[in-house]
This record gives structure tokens, C-alpha cells and sequence, in this order.
């Protein structure tokens, strides 16, 4: 019988290139995004059910994993990907803002992975794969809110990780490094404003880093393949890197003490 995944922001990018990746592989996918109906490269597609699911909205979670478990039979694995940055100055954010990015990128997490929590403990097993990132365990300046996201998304996990295996259920954290997707477009929300002057000179700085830093991204093929060995090699591996300059980075970021990783970030940045 074939194994079944659920997705969550398939729509583009990681979450797309994952749902295509496994259904190449054999497997039936629940595919899941906030707008099904402006889908075209999914839908169709043999052992591939496109559904509406919007982290924020709790009645959606729900009946999109009753819909894949009605469609499929069961649910052998979860992966939270929807997500988005957030970026700039904190004094330039309204709080409405704030909350946006912790509802969509843990909050919702949480919640999709709360509803899906009793039918893996009825089956005793299944996967849950979190999609964190580099920066997880390292910050860029102005990402005070989407690295306090994913900051959280690894303590969760990690503590997770212990609880669920009670009830026969493994934790996985995937941590890509630059990736060519939409991170930058309709996934990324960044807020400044021209009566804080004082912040400037690192906005700009920053923009120029990343523009640097992008000149080579890797592709969501290169995360989807990394979802992939992490839900198939059979062990309780934590952490996946995706990415050279994940391993680049994060292998820096575990050998220095903050004084030196951070300087030299600095450095880099010309801070």
C-alpha cells in the first residue's frame, strides 16, 4: 500500500517541489494551500489530492486532513512548510504584523501538527517533518521576528522529538540555507520607514549581503531530496542541512563562540 504525505504551502517553491519529488516516488500526496483553486501544476496529477488549508484558519486544517485520510485511508507523514519571512526594523512593525508571522509560521505549525497528533498515535506512526533554516540557529540583522520564529520551530521540534516517541512518532527538522523560491516575493514581508533614519544604513547593507548571497541559491529540489532522505532512512536524525552554504554556515555558526561568529558577520556585512 502506498504511503501517503501531507504538505502544507505546496502552492510554490519547497512545499511544490516536495509534492512532486514524492508523488514521482510511489507516493500518494495531500497537497495544501490557501488558494486550490488557482493551482494548475498539481492538479490532475495521478495520487495527488490538491486541498484548501490555511494554517491561520483551524476549521481549514481539520478538513483537509479528513479529506486526505478519506481519500487515502491514512497519513503517513506531516510536513510544515507554510511559512514567510518577515523583516525589517521591530519599531516599524504593528503588532498585527508581529502576530501574522508567529500565527502562520508556529502557531499554525503547531495547530497542523496538534490535528494530525491523534491519528498517527491511533496508528503508531508516522513522521513530522518541521522545514526551519539556517536561521534556526543563526540570525541576519532586522529578522528579529522570522528568526524568533524559527528558533521556535527548533525548540518545539527538539522537545518534541522526546514526546512523540511514545506513541511511535518521529521528529525531523530540515534546515535549508539560500534557496531560489519565492522567499523574496509574495513569502517575504518587509517593513521600514523613512521617519526612523537611524536604521537605514543596515537595511541597506543587509539587501546588499543577500543580493551577494543569492547569486548561487540552490534549488527546492535540493530540500525536497533532503525531506525525502529524512523521512525514508529509518533513523531518529534530528537535523538535515540542505544546502552547501547551510553546512558552510551552520558547522561556523556550532564551532564559534558568539563573539566570533558574530564579528565576523559584521564583518561581511561591513557593519
Amino acid at each position: 500500500m502506498a504511503k501517503t504525505i501531507l504538505i502544507t504551502g505546496a502552492s510554490s517553491g519547497i512545499g511544490r517541489q516536495t509534492a512532486v519529488h514524492f508523488q514521482s516516488k510511489g507516493w500518494n500526496v495531500i497537497a495544501t494551500m490557501r488558494a486550490p483553486d488557482k493551482e494548475t501544476q498539481l492538479t490532475g496529477v495521478d495520487n495527488v489530492l490538491v486541498a484548501r488549508l490555511d494554517v491561520t484558519d483551524s476549521p481549514s486544517i481539520h478538513t483537509a486532513i479528513e479529506q486526505g485520510i478519506e481519500n487515502f485511508g491514512r497519513i503517513d507523514v506531516l510536513v510544515n512548510n507554510a511559512g514567510y519571512g518577515a523583516y525589517g526594523p521591530l519599531e516599524a512593525f504593528p503588532m498585527e504584523s508581529v502576530r501574522r508571522q508567529f500565527d502562520t509560521n508556529v502557531l499554525g505549525l503547531l495547530e497542523t501538527t496538534q490535528a494530525v497528533l491523534p491519528h498517527f498515535r491511533a496508528n503508531g506512526a508516522g513522521t513530522i517533518v518541521n522545514i526551519s533554516s539556517i536561521g534556526g540557529q543563526m540570525t541576519f540583522p532586522l529578522g528579529a521576528l522570522y528568526h524568533g520564529t524559527k528558533f521556535a520551530v527548533e525548540g518545539l521540534s527538539e522537545a518534541l522529538h522526546y514526546e512523540l516517541e511514545a506513541i511511535g512518532v518521529k521528529v525531523k527538522i530540515i534546515q535549508p540555507g539560500m534557496i531560489a523560491t519565492d522567499f523574496g516575493g509574495r513569502s517575504f514581508d518587509f517593513q521600514s520607514s523613512d521617519t526612523m533614519p537611524q536604521y537605514q544604513p543596515i537595511v541597506g547593507k543587509l539587501f546588499a549581503h543577500w543580493q551577494n548571497a543569492a547569486a548561487a541559491p540552490s534549488g527546492p529540489d535540493v530540500v525536497a531530496e533532503k525531506i525525502w532522505e529524512a523521512v525514508t532512512d529509518e533513523t531518529n536524525t534530528l537535523r538535515y542541512r540542505a544546502g552547501a552554504d547551510a553546512e558552510d554556515i551552520l558547522n561556523a555558526r556550532k564551532s564559534q563562540d558568539d563573539e566570533t561568529f558574530i564579528g565576523a558577520m559584521k564583518r561581511q556585512m561591513n557593519l
